[in-house]
């Protein structure tokens, strides 16, 4: 059944991918995307099915403008598709010059998509099939390397789909944590050990994402862990 989704961090990289992805399944989609002119010339800006916003992840009023324009065009909101997100590689011990960092981290990968979830929570819950699924990645799940700025913004995001999940049970809002290690974009175009052939592609987890869309509520995963390397 096509449903009305909001996807963040749609321009690029894996968001791109799913919702190239879910447009083709039938879904109505609005993208909320830092500059939409990155989408022009493309089929994610020629479909009527389809809305492109400015939005601002660390924004929180970029979040309602967001949705109130989802809403005035589509007139529902079934889910949210939380893509966007900052890496940064500031471990535990940084330097002054890196003080902002974990703030913004936490601003961007946390508070992005608690702040968009809380806008759209009472369309959600009105939708009686509400869906929300967030690329958290296993630096949710494990600390590898010296990311502690990453990392921690990811162990929270992981708290709070949680908190999503068994707040939104009742209303029939179903929550999904999709947690891979390294997928092939701009991210991991410094990761030497891993060949980019031999990484998750952002075509692969876009296919995910349309069979969780197409399950039902008694069969959504809350945690869907993929890794293109053996994890320990």
């Amino acid at each position: 059944m096509p449903r009305t989704l909001l996807i963040s961090g749609a321009s690029r990289g894996i968001g791109r991918a799913i919702a190239t992805r879910l447009l083709a399944d039938g879904h109505r989609l609005s993208l909320g995307v830092r500059s939409p002119q990155q989408l022009e010339g493309t089929p994610l800006a020629a479909s009527p099915q389809l809305l492109l916003h400015p939005y601002e992840a660390s924004a929180p009023a970029s979040a309602e403008a967001w949705v109130a324009a989802s809403v005035e065009r589509f007139g529902a909101i079934d889910g949210l598709i939380h893509c966007a997100g900052v890496f940064s590689r500031t471990g535990l011990l940084f330097g002054a010059e890196e003080a902002e960092e974990p703030e913004r981290l936490w601003a961007v990968n946390l508070m992005g998509p608690w702040w968009l979830t809380r806008a759209a929570w009472p369309w959600l819950a009105r939708s009686g099939d509400g869906r929300i699924l967030t690329l958290v990645s296993m630096s949710g799940k494990r600390v590898k390397g010296g990311l502690a700025a990453y990392a921690t913004s990811k162990f929270a995001l992981m708290a709070l789909c949680d908190c999503m999940r068994q707040e939104g049970w009742d209303a029939g809002i179903r929550v999904t944590a999709i947690c891979p290690s390294w997928v092939n974009t701009e991210m991991a175009a410094a990761v030497k050990a891993i060949p980019r052939q031999e990484m998750t592609q952002p075509e692969d987890l876009a296919a995910q994402v349309s069979l969780l869309l197409a399950l039902p509520a008694s069969a959504v995963p809350f945690e869907l862990a993929i890794s293109c390397q053996l994890e320990r």
